[in-house]
């Protein structure tokens, strides 16, 4: 099948209201939320089918505004922490 016709296919199945999405786009996602819920990246590159760990981490592998913000928390606190009183 036409990769172009699994993109119209899935884009025609959308809920109306929604901007259109690319197949390639889902897959993009799956591994970010994936990755998000913990799985281990050498299981999500699996799922996947990459050959290399790089390729589902740097370029598949998204990094929500939401994981920043918790990961400088968690930063702030250890500081916090430190600072003597």
């Amino acid at each position: 099948m036409d990769p172009r016709n699994c993109t119209r296919l899935v884009q025609d199945q959308c809920a109306a209201g929604l901007p259109p999405i690319r197949l390639h786009d889902l897959r993009h996602g799956c591994v970010s939320v994936l990755l998000a819920l913990g799985v281990p990246p050498r299981t999500v590159m699996d799922i996947v089918g990459h050959r290399t760990l790089e390729m589902t981490m740097t370029v598949y592998g998204h990094v929500s505004l939401d994981d920043k913000r918790a990961a400088l928390d968690q930063l702030g606190g250890l500081l916090d922490e430190e600072t003597p009183e």
